[in-house]
């Protein structure tokens, strides 16, 4: 696999809206081959139709991360379209954070499910693949609540850690393949994600937080950078935030 984008074959999951769509849209822009998975199949298909209107190339399938076969078709459809994978971009998140006292138990499962195990899924889909081409790029995004737990989030945090852990040791596994691995850890940035949130007074104060969020143009840029690196340059962690942001 070359330095730079142009042909090569991204996959990318919960690319309907925030930062998947933006990374979506600025890597079509640099000549990727994309291929957008997400829950909203008709948000995924408008985006892919809009990339083609400009001269893009993308294909789209619905998508649910929490199902091994879902992701692993989306896989699939990658190398059937185009031949092969050369990254994926495990990115569908969500953050419906509270304190542990409150006991929203299902919140806590819908954060495992998506947040650990879609990311596990998207690994075991792709490397196999990577691993016969010997070459790929796996990039998983952390957040910088996967760096330090704050009251109401240690659900979340433990999920975007455990993110980070499992790149670290996929990393250490792979590199004999060469497949490189990345972690993006971002801060607040202007997406969906506090949607997400159950819990009425948590996600006021998130909101609140959010207002210094940065544009996810931001997130795009990170992996646009981190994929246009020469073969032999592996970026193996980005963590960025808001200039005003203290956590």
């Amino acid at each position: 696999m070359s330095a730079g984008i142009e042909n090569k074959v991204v996959v990318i999951t919960g690319a309907s809206s925030g930062l998947g769509e933006a990374a979506a849209r600025m890597l079509a822009t640099k000549g990727a081959k994309l291929v957008l998975g997400a829950r909203r199949a008709d948000r995924i298909d408008a985006l892919a139709a809009s990339i083609v209107a400009g001269g893009g190339n993308a294909v789209a399938k619905a998508t649910d991360v929490t199902k091994l076969e879902d992701v692993q078709a989306l896989v699939d459809l990658a190398v059937t379209t185009f031949g092969r994978v050369d990254v994926i971009l495990n990115n569908a998140g969500l953050m419906p954070s509270s304190m542990l006292g409150l006991l929203k138990v299902e919140d806590w499962d819908r954060m495992i499910d998506v947040n650990l195990k879609g990311v596990l899924y998207g690994i075991a889909a792709v490397l196999p693949k990577m691993q016969a081409q010997k070459s790929g790029h796996i990039i998983n995004v952390s957040s910088v609540s996967g760096h330090k737990v704050t009251p109401g989030t240690a659900v979340y945090a433990a999920t975007k850690h455990g993110v980070r852990v499992i790149t670290e040791g996929l990393r250490q596994e792979v590199a004999a393949d060469n497949i490189r691995t990345t972690i993006l850890s971002p801060g607040a940035v202007a997406t969906e994600l506090p949607d997400s949130v159950t819990h009425a007074e948590t996600a006021a104060a998130i909101k609140e937080f959010y207002k210094i969020a940065i544009p996810a143009e931001s997130f795009a840029r990170m992996v646009a950078f981190a994929i246009e690196q020469p073969e032999d340059v592996a970026v193996n962690e980005i963590l960025f935030r808001p200039t005003a942001q203290e956590y």
